[in-house]
């Protein structure tokens, strides 16, 4: 399988987050959750000084822009460039061109790959997030997506639920 890239799209202004919920939504429904690994519009918190009072909110960092960490082929090529309010990918004509991972630093998305010495059927404790001190056993690992899925008991029932890496722990 190729490599996942993260590459830059030009949408309408005030739409990013439209956008970003439409592209999940056709990942969901063609199954392409192996090709197109997440969609993010980057936000940054600003303090913002009005009436003579600060307060702090959260604005898009690009506005116009999404970021998509995809894997670049014909299939997913089409989905994205034909999601309603995308007008491009960015790059020269129409071939799109992948962010580097000095670009991609500042923005708080690291490629570095995390070790990990977990495997399906083990049992985890959660560290971190919602979660916490939930135990469960590893359903699925997904390398890409740096998680793992879990079986956790919610409401009398086993329910999957997606964990990062770094908010769990393998049991002894």
């Amino acid at each position: 399988m190729a490599e996942a890239n993260w590459y830059v799209v030009h949408t309408y202004s005030g739409y990013e987050n439209k956008v970003k919920a439409n592209i999940e939504k056709a990942i969901e429904n063609r199954h392409l959750e192996e090709q197109i690994l997440e969609v993010r519009v980057p936000m940054q918190d600003v303090v913002e000084l009005k009436d003579g009072a600060s307060r702090q909110v959260s604005k898009k960092m690009f506005p116009g822009y999404v970021l998509i960490n995809m894997v670049m082929n014909d299939d997913t090529w089409y989905v994205v460039r034909n999601i309603r309010g995308v007008t491009g990918f960015v790059g020269p004509g129409s071939k799109p061109v992948p962010l580097s991972d000095e670009e991609m630093r500042p923005l708080g998305v690291h490629s570095d790959a995390i070790k990990f010495d977990f495997a399906e059927g083990d049992t985890v404790v959660v560290i971190a997030g919602v979660w916490k001190d939930t135990i469960g056993k590893i359903r699925a690992i997904n390398e890409n997506k740096q998680s793992v899925t879990i079986n956790v008991e919610l409401f009398g029932r086993e329910t999957p639920v997606e964990i990062s890496f770094m908010e769990i722990r393998k049991m002894q």
